[in-house]
This record gives structure tokens, sequence and C-alpha cells, in this order.
């Protein structure tokens, strides 16, 4: 016979009102991480409009793009802080307002100086999503179910590349060109931006629906309302559980405020180098120069705009569908065997990538791909699509959230996060001057830092599978001494 206080083999499911719940406030957080891939991709197919249209040239647009990226690192400092004073669903308004006033001021700018502010502000929207989607997801989701349902915050980021892409190329597609004139007289690219009011207003209006984080209020002694919302999550008779032990780890919370990173490996401890070179292993690969740049890639190699968006958009596909597997396959296969095949496939393709571009033709505006290295090349960046989405894009997070003890895991998340903003920032800014220079040298160097990853998981990364996190923590330390004697 069970316990009084035991839950029902089924109450998490979807059949049951309790996962159901949990299930749609999930994916109504989730529709930040909708926003920070549309509003980090959306520029791939305005960007060559927006240089010929303010002749920026390739240092300037590289900057152009890439300084949303700065932006985002903001937000993502802010958003923790503010969260905890405002509470989860203000921040996400907040988020969303900011969405909304880039993507109508960057549709209307007038000027290089405007733009890059609406980019900035973009970015600081995209930075709050990215650190208080996932946690209020975390903070709603009962344990028994909280893998499945923290993994769709990476999965609305692939919908929301996806649906950027897709809207660039239908927009592109119905005006004859992304430069040309479309609705209300205004070009196709200045539309690209506009059409993401729509996501942002989508995101804004759930959070005035959805209930407050439990534990947010019960850091503000707001224990009756916590428990209301708990009321819609869990079995009645396992509330007072919930209750007290979200209030001893808000105690606990409290008590390792105080508690800092430094260390004896340059300053830091080394775990949390763990987690930087992880992240910034996973944006030096080059990923994002496929989802900014890779219409103006293709375009540069002799595909022409339409089939150049084309292109972009089964990309982004294949990105959702690899995410989906990767989540399928990360509590089965386990993490370091699926990082490994990641780092092969990758260092294979961006190594293929560079030597079909050491046969173009042509410089500047008039470079070309001759047969067969053209549809090589494409097949190349597909498979490095798929080596990352099925390993190091989804299962770094995955990592970050399992390998920090947990009194310093929230600083060293914001720093993990930090790195990999600043890393993103770096590839995303330097590429239009790079590939204007050496495009074999600059995929080359992709390859090389991929490669350089399989040997860093190999040497450095233990199997985390199917442990808790105080195994995975202690696994982690064990490492690290044994790989220092």
């Amino acid at each position: 016979m069970s316990s009084p206080t035991s839950i029902p083999a089924d109450a998490f499911t979807l059949k049951s009102p309790y996962g159901r719940r949990a299930v749609a406030l999930s994916v109504a957080a989730a529709v930040g991480g909708f926003l920070f891939g549309f509003d980090s991709s959306v520029i791939n197919g305005a960007v060559d409009s927006i240089d010929q249209n303010f002749e920026l040239g390739s240092v300037l647009t590289g900057f152009v793009v890439a300084v949303a990226l700065l932006g985002c690192a903001v937000g993502a400092i802010i958003a923790g802080n503010l969260s905890d004073r405002w509470g989860r669903l203000k921040v996400m308004m907040l988020g969303s307002a900011l969405f909304l006033i880039s993507s109508v001021g960057a549709g209307l700018t007038f000027s290089v100086p405007d733009l890059i502010l609406w980019r900035v502000l973009g970015g600081i929207g995209i930075g709050i999503a990215s650190v208080v989607a996932p946690a209020y997801i975390a903070e709603i989701a009962p344990k028994q179910i909280r893998g499945g349902l923290a993994s769709l915050q990476q999965l609305a980021i692939t919908l929301g590349i996806f649906a950027a892409l897709l809207s660039d190329a239908l927009l592109a597609w119905g005006a004859g060109g992304a430069s040309q004139p479309f609705w209300f007289g205004l070009e196709a690219w200045r539309w690209m931006f506009l059409i993401g009011v729509i996501p942002a207003a989508v995101y804004g209006i759930l959070a005035f629906t959805m209930p407050e984080s439990p534990r947010f209020l019960i850091a503000k002694g707001r224990k009756d309302e916590a428990r209301k919302v708990y009321a819609s999550l869990v079995p009645p008779a396992d509330l007072d559980k919930h209750i007290n032990e979200l209030t001893t780890a808000i105690e606990e919370d409290r008590k390792n405020s105080g508690v800092s990173l430094r260390g004896p490996v340059f300053g830091l401890q080394g775990i949390v180098w763990v987690g930087i070179i992880l992240s910034v292993f996973q944006q030096f690969v080059g990923i994002n120069v496929i989802f900014y740049y890779s219409t103006s890639l293709w375009k540069s190699v002799g595909f022409p705009e339409s089939a150049s968006l084309t292109i972009s958009v089964v990309t982004s596909v294949t990105n959702v569908l690899v995410t989906l597997i990767a989540i399928f396959l990360v509590d089965r296969v386990g993490r370091k065997p699926i990082l490994l095949t990641g780092s092969v496939l990758m260092t294979v393709s961006l190594a293929a990538m560079a030597v079909c571009f050491l046969f173009a033709e042509g410089s500047g505006q008039d470079v070309s791909l001759p047969a067969p290295w053209g549809p090589i090349a494409l097949i190349a960046a597909n498979l490095f699509v798929v080596g990352f989405g099925a390993s190091w894009g989804p299962l770094v997070w995955v990592l970050l959230g399992e390998i920090f003890p947990s009194r310093i895991r929230g600083k060293a998340l914001g720093v993990a996060a930090g790195a990999q903003w600043i890393a993103n920032f770096l590839i995303t800014v330097s590429f239009p001057a790079m590939s204007a220079w050496s495009l074999p040298l600059t995929y080359g160097m992709y390859a090389a830092f991929a490669a350089l990853s399989f040997v860093y998981v190999a040497w450095k990364i233990p199997e985390t599978k199917g442990m808790d996190i105080e195994q995975t923590e202690t696994l982690f330390v064990r490492k690290a001494k044994a790989s220092r004697t």
C-alpha cells in the first residue's frame, strides 16, 4: 500500500491535469527562447541589403550584426537581479517590450547609429529571455518531468531560428528581392525586422496570463500565493513537501550568496574554467556564422538570392530536427559519446568547406564555386549543422546545469553564459573581414577548434548520464585532480 504522501505513477504524465498544466506553462515561458532564436537570426536575410543601403563595408557590417550580442551580455547580467527583485513575469514583460521596440526601430531605421541602438536593445531582450525563461521553467516544473520541460527552451530557440529564416525568405520572394519595396513602400528587409512585433506581443500577452514563480513568491514571504500556484502543479498529498523543500533550498541559497568563484587556476576555481571552455568551444566552431551570414555566404559563391534564402530555411529545419534527436538520445546514450561524435562531424564538415573554398573563382562580390565544389560545400554546411545541433548545441547547456556545485551554481552559470556571448560576439564580428580575406583559412580555423573540442572532451569531461547533481560534482572534481597529477 502506498504511503499518504506517495505520488501516483501517472501524476506527471500528459494525461494528468498536473502534467498538462506544467507543460502549458513551460511552453508559454519557452516563447522567450523562440524570441531568442528569432531575433538573433532575422538579420540573416537583411544583412546584404543593410550593407548596400548604408554602404557599411565588411568591418562595420560585422559590427552591426554582432553588436546585439553585447546587448545579450548586458541582458543576461541584469536579468537575474531584476527577476529576483521584480519577479519573473515582470522581467519577461520587459524582455517582450524590448523585443517589440527593437523590431519597430530596426525596421524603420534611417542611419547606422540608430540601427546599432535598436540592435543593442533587442540584444538586451535576448539576454533577458536566455536567463528568465529557463529559470521560470525549472521553478514551475515538477522534478519528475523537469528534464524534458527544460529541453523546450533549446527546441524553442531552433524554432525561432527557423521562423526568422522562413519569414525572411517569404518576404524576399514576395517582394522580388530583399532590397525591393513591399507593403506600404517599405523594402522587404525592413519588414523582416517589423514582423518580429508579432512574437514579441505574443510573449508579452502570455506573461500577463501566467502565474508567478513559486520560488519567487516564497522568497518574498508570499507563501499563500505560492501554495495556490503549486496546487495546480502537484498532487495535494505532495503539496506541503514541495513547499517545505523549496523553503529550505531558498534558505540554503541565501547562506551561500557570498561564496566566491575565486580559485588557484588563473584566479578562478577549476570547475568554472571547465564551464567557460565548453562555452567558448561551442561558439568558436563558428555555428552562428551559418545562422547570421548563410544567405550572404551562399550568394557570394554563386547561388542567387532566392536559392540562398531557401538553403538557409532548409538548414534551420535541419537544426530543429537534430535538436529533437539530441533531446531523445541524451539520457539514453550519454553526454560524452554524443559530444565526441559531434566534434568529429563538425571537424570533417568544416575541413571539407575549407577545401571547397580553395577552388573558389573570382573576387569580391563575383566569387563562385565551380562544380562539384558548390554542392559539396552545401552538403558540408548542413552536415556541420547536424553535428552541432545533435551534440554541442543542446548538450553544453545540459552539462552547465550539472557540473557546478550548488554553492556557486548561479554565479558560475552567469560567468559561463557571459563567456558564451563574448565568444559569439568575437566570431560574429570577425567573420565578414575574415571571409573577405580568406574563406579557406576562416573555415580551417573553425575546423581546428572543432578538433580541439574533441581532445578537450576526451581528456576533461567524464560521463554524467544517470547521476544526480551531487555525484556529478564529485566526479568532475576527481577528474580535475587526476588531470593535474
